[in-house]
C-alpha cells in the first residue's frame, strides 16, 4: 500500500460539484489500494475576496487578525469535502494546519514551515480514513497563533506533509494539465513538459511561473519527494517534476532532457534606482543591508561603470512591487549617509526569463535569445543569468510580445491544439 499526498487549488473546489468531483478522484485513489492525504486550498477567489473584505474594514488590517481569517477559507473546503467523500461511501477526517502538525516561525501572512509533526494524519490514515488537511496554514512555534504561509502556501504545505509522511508522491492537481513551456493562458501554443527537473522547476517558478510556488519545490528537492503536477479535471497524464527523469513506457530509455525548459515571465516586480552613489567600499554594503533590515528580497542587480570624472554610480535592482514603498522609505533613511543623490522607482517593468540546463552546454543560446527579443521590437534595461538561465527586464507593454517571440524562436510552440486552462480566473 503506497501513500499519496495529493493537494487541490482552489479552481479545482471553486464550487459544489468540483468539490465532488474532488471526492470521487480521491475515492478512487483510495480504491487503488492507496491510502490518501488531501490538501486543500480556499474555494475559488475567496482568500482574495476575503482580502478586500478586510480592507474595506481597515486600510492596514492587524496580521494576526488577517491571518484568523484568511485561514477560514481553506477549513470550509476541507469540511466540504470531508462531507463529500462521506457521501461516496468512505470515512474522511478534516484537520485544520494546526491539528495537521505544522509547525511554523511567528511572521504573520508570509510565515515559513520549521517543522511538520503528523502523528494526527498517520493516526487517521492507518485507522482507514482519508485525511483531509487545510493548506496554506500552521501554527507558530512560540506564541501558539494560527499562521499562513502566504500565496501558495497551500503547494508547501503539501509537500512538507509529504516529506515528513514519507509519502511515494506528492499530487499537485491545479487547472491546467501540468507544466507548460509557457504560461498557458498567454502563449496559446505552449506545450506541455513530460519531464522537468527539480533545479529547472526552481528557476521557472522564481521567474514567474505560477503553477508551482518556489518554496514548494525548493522543500521536494530537499527531501527529494517526486511532484506529479495534473489537472482535476482530466485524466491525463501531467508534469513529472523529481531529479531523476522517469523511465519509458519502454522500460529502456529514459525522457530526454530539452536543452530549453520553458520561458516565464512576471509583472509582479518593480525596479528601484539609486542615482549617483559614491563610488567606494561599503556603500552598497549600506544600501542592501538597510534592504535586508526592511525583510525586502530582491531579484536582480546591476551596477553601473563609475562615471571617471565624478567617481559616481548608479545601482539598479529589481523588488516586488507590494515592497516598493517600504524599500524607498528604508533607502530615503540613510540618504545621509551614504550619499546618493536620488531614488528612481518604477513599476512598469516586466521581467522575461529563458531557463534551460541544456542551455550551459549549447552555445548560441544567449545570441538567439537577444535576437528574437530584437526581432520582436523589445527593448532590454537589464541583464541577469545563471547556468542555466537568463532574464531580462523590459517594459511590461513589451513583455507579451517578448515572451512569444521567444517562445517560437526556441521551437517550443506545440503543433496541436491549444493549451487548456479548465479553470480559474488567474487572480
Amino acid at each position: 500500500m503506497g501513500l499519496v499526498v495529493q493537494k487541490y487549488g482552489g479552481s479545482s473546489v471553486a464550487d459544489a460539484e468540483g468539490i465532488k468531483r474532488v471526492a470521487k478522484r480521491i475515492v478512487e485513489a483510495k480504491k487503488n489500494g492507496n491510502q490518501v492525504v488531501a490538501v486543500v486550498s480556499a474555494m475559488g477567489d475567496s482568500t482574495d475576496e476575503l482580502i478586500d473584505l478586510a480592507e474595506q474594514v481597515s486600510p492596514i488590517p492587524a496580521g494576526r487578525e488577517l491571518d484568523m481569517l484568511l485561514t477560514a477559507g481553506e477549513r470550509i473546503s476541507m469540511a466540504l469535502l470531508a462531507m463529500a467523500i462521506k457521501n461516496l461511501g468512505h470515512e474522511a477526517q478534516s484537520f485544520t494546519g494546526s491539528q495537521a502538525g505544522v509547525i511554523t516561525d511567528s511572521v504573520h501572512n508570509k510565515a515559513r514551515i520549521i517543522d511538520v509533526t503528523p502523528g494526527r494524519i498517520r493516526t487517521s490514515v492507518d485507522e482507514g480514513n482519508v485525511a483531509i488537511v487545510a493548506g496554506f496554514q500552521g501554527v507558530s512555534q512560540d506564541s501558539k497563533d494560527i499562521t499562513t504561509l502566504g500565496r501558495g502556501g497551500s503547494d508547501t504545505t503539501a509537500v512538507a506533509l509529504a516529506a515528513a509522511l514519507d509519502a511515494d508522491v506528492c499530487e499537485i492537481y491545479t487547472d491546467v494539465d501540468g507544466v507548460f513551456t509557457a504560461d498557458p493562458r498567454v502563449v496559446k501554443k505552449a506545450r506541455k513538459i513530460d519531464w522537468i527537473s527539480f533545479e529547472d522547476m526552481l528557476e521557472l517558478a522564481a521567474n514567474g511561473s505560477k503553477v508551482l510556488l518556489h518554496r514548494c519545490v525548493e522543500y521536494a528537492r530537499r527531501y527529494n519527494i517526486p511532484i506529479h503536477v495534473r489537472s482535476s479535471f482530466s485524466g491525463l497524464q501531467g508534469t513529472w517534476v523529481s531529479n531523476e527523469p522517469p523511465v519509458s513506457k519502454q522500460g529502456d530509455q529514459q525522457v530526454e532532457h530539452a536543452i530549453i525548459s520553458g520561458v516565464a515571465h512576471d509583472v509582479s516586480e518593480a525596479k528601484v534606482t539609486v542615482v549617483g552613489v559614491p563610488d567606494k567600499p561599503g556603500e552598497a554594503a549600506a544600501i542592501f543591508r538597510a534592504i535586508a533590515d526592511a525583510e525586502i528580497n530582491i531579484d536582480m542587480v546591476v551596477q553601473n561603470v563609475s562615471a571617471a570624472a565624478t567617481s559616481l554610480t548608479d545601482i539598479s535592482f529589481t523588488l516586488p512591487k507590494a515592497e516598493g514603498r517600504k524599500a524607498t522609505t528604508a533607502l530615503e533613511k540613510i540618504k545621509a549617509s551614504v550619499g546618493y543623490e536620488s531614488l528612481r522607482y518604477d513599476d512598469q517593468i516586466g521581467k522575461i526569463s529563458l531557463v534551460g540546463a541544456g542551455m550551459k552546454s549549447n552555445p548560441g543560446v544567449t545570441a538567439q535569445f537577444f535576437e528574437a527579443l530584437s526581432d520582436a521590437g523589445v527593448n532590454i534595461e537589464l541583464i541577469s543569468t545563471s547556468e542555466i538561465r537568463i532574464s531580462v527586464i523590459t517594459r511590461e507593454d513589451d513583455v507579451v510580445a517578448g515572451l512569444r517571440a521567444v517562445h517560437t524562436s526556441f521551437g517550443l510552440d506545440s503543433e496541436s491544439d491549444e493549451a487548456v486552462v479548465y479553470g480559474g480566473t488567474g487572480r
